[in-house]
């Protein structure tokens, strides 16, 4: 799959996800924000997982893999 096409595939599954979840305009919002030139994702992202535990985590990462699989051309370690 070249990479424009499979870009275009992960935007529309991001979006329809967001969509989804969040509704329409909370979709915007959240959109909106994190093209905020004042936004730093770095930072949001230290303290997106803080209230899970590794375990949790783990245990949703295996559920993740379960339901879609592991995505082609990934490594494992």
């Amino acid at each position: 799959m070249s990479g424009n096409v499979q870009t275009s595939a992960i935007m529309s599954a991001g979006m329809r996800v967001l969509r989804e979840t969040l509704g329409t305009i909370e979709t915007e919002i959240f959109i909106t924000n994190t093209k905020n030139p004042g936004f730093d994702y770095t930072k949001w992202r230290e303290n997106l997982w803080e209230d899970i535990s590794l375990q949790e985590l783990l245990n949703r990462a295996v559920k993740s893999e379960e339901m879609h699989g592991v995505p082609e051309n990934i490594e494992i370690l």
